[in-house]
């Protein structure tokens, strides 16, 4: 063949493969604008960071390709909304804490945070390396929902009090804002729980609507100004030992979705889910030494309190699971989970962290 057939020849072949190529290229990476609806205020920077934090990763792993427009509580539906959002197709995403949803099924509750449940790092473990992320799959393909970890408040406040909490008797009759599935326990304790977003909590309680609240920790709860109407800061929040909040996905928009798009949508969530933990625990300290010195009074629960509220949990719970087995399933999982992390942890976490903890205390 001679020399200018034959590159004429190449030429065409190299054209043709070309022309297959690019389609394919495309059809693998598509261009996409979703949207995601959160349950928290554009002021909370460490939750809906975590909202911004996941849609700069996924933009920047496809060239922009995929865009996703995140959207504060109340921009396209209520905090309160985002799971009905996503479910029913009005956004894509949706970033929440699953206790909310607790009147479609208390299952949803023992994914995200349960009284005397698991703590985070415990919370991760079950669902990366245990059965969570199986068990929530199951339950979430029946609703059309898929949802990823992304996000840990770590350990939470027992809250803000008009009052001093002396005995499991200064609960009865006091109207609270507490989140999700704990209200149930409250309510068994004497409290009349209520339930509100959290850009909604401190007219509430400015307002004498509500007696006592709770959010999450020290630096949340400082910009929201709690310590301005209620001086009183409990510890722990028994009911949130490792708060996980999830990315909800329309399960049919996910399934339709490249393979590439779905592990960095994974690995997004991912990041975003350990980033939120880091911020609260290194904002939390000066946060906390900040409220003290505006004149909030820091109180321990008791430990008679403590023991009451444990009771009254597990009457919850076996009343609940002897009428719906999901949240037997559930929470047989955790608790045997539970009960094998704490084995770990006896031997050497809380060891190696009590002897740190009093050791600086002594200076």
């Amino acid at each position: 063949m001679k020399r200018r057939e034959f590159l004429k020849t190449a030429g065409v072949g190299l054209a043709a493969s070309t022309a297959v190529a690019a389609p394919a290229i495309a059809q693998s990476m598509p261009e996409l604008k979703w949207r995601l609806t959160a349950s928290w205020p554009k002021s909370l920077d460490t939750l809906f960071g975590a909202c911004t934090t996941f849609a700069k990763y996924v933009s920047e792993a496809t060239d922009n390709k995929f865009q996703i427009q995140t959207f504060a509580a109340g921009e396209i539906v209520p905090g309160l909304q985002v799971f009905d959002a996503v479910q029913n197709g009005t956004v894509e995403l949706g970033h929440t804490a699953m206790y909310y949803y607790i009147g479609k099924d208390p299952t949803w509750a023992l994914f995200c945070a349960f009284p005397f449940g698991l703590n985070a790092r415990q919370q991760n473990a079950w669902f990366y390396d245990g059965d969570g992320q199986k068990l929530i799959d199951d339950f979430g393909a029946k609703v059309n929902l898929k949802c990823l970890l992304a996000g840990n408040t770590g350990c939470q406040m027992g809250g803000w009090f008009r009052k001093e909490i002396k005995t499991i008797d200064d609960f009865k009759g006091l109207k609270m804002r507490i989140g999700g599935w704990a209200g149930k326990t409250m309510s068994k304790v004497g409290v009349v729980p209520q339930q509100i977003a959290g850009g909604d909590i401190y007219p509430a309680l400015e307002k004498g609507t509500i007696d006592a609240a709770e959010w999450v920790g020290p630096y949340d709860d400082e910009k929201l100004g709690f310590y301005k109407v209620a001086k009183y800061y409990y510890y722990p929040g028994w009911w949130e030992g490792g708060t996980t909040n999830h990315l909800l996905i329309n399960q049919q928009k996910w399934n339709d979705l490249p393979k590439a798009y779905k592990a960095i949508i994974e690995a997004a969530a991912g990041y975003a889910n350990v980033e939120e933990q880091a911020r609260y625990d290194s904002r939390n300290p000066q946060a906390l030494k900040r409220l003290l010195s505006n004149g909030a009074i820091l109180r321990p629960f008791s430990q008679s309190i403590m023991e009451a509220c444990l009771k009254a949990s597990n009457e919850v719970n076996a009343e609940t699971s002897a009428t719906n087995p999901n949240y037997k399933k559930v929470l047989d999982s955790i608790a045997a989970y539970r009960n094998d992390e704490y084995l770990w942890w006896q031997v050497a976490e809380y060891n190696y962290d009590t002897f740190m903890i009093r050791s600086r205390t002594k200076g």
